[in-house]
């Protein structure tokens, strides 16, 4: 059996990092090369509410799962740093059953 939380939380993590590069890859080299602020906007606006709901799931994860205070700052800080989310999916995969067992 997973723990459910933890696997919202691995999905939200993966969606939130495709976010962050899309934002840094595509929206930003669109606002300054080509001029187009709107791209920014729009997607810093959905990086930012993804975001909101990664800092919500980290903390009900944190919760059910007993994770220490280090190890829930190393996924926020993932988070903050471009693919580092990704470097944590092995991670969150271990957490998954490891809080049931």
């Amino acid at each position: 059996m997973k723990n459910e939380s933890v696997v919202k939380f691995g999905l939200i993590n993966t969606i939130e990092g495709y976010s962050y590069l899309a934002l840094v890859l595509i929206a930003m080299p669109m606002k300054y090369l080509l001029g187009i602020a709107m791209a920014v906007k729009i997607v810093g606006m959905i990086h930012g509410i993804l975001f909101i709901i990664f800092c919500l799931l980290l903390f009900y994860a944190w919760q059910e799962a007993k994770w220490s205070y280090k190890e829930s700052i190393i996924f926020f800080v993932a988070s903050l740093i471009p693919f580092g989310t990704f470097f944590t999916k092995n991670r969150i995969k271990t957490y998954e059953l490891k809080s049931f067992i």
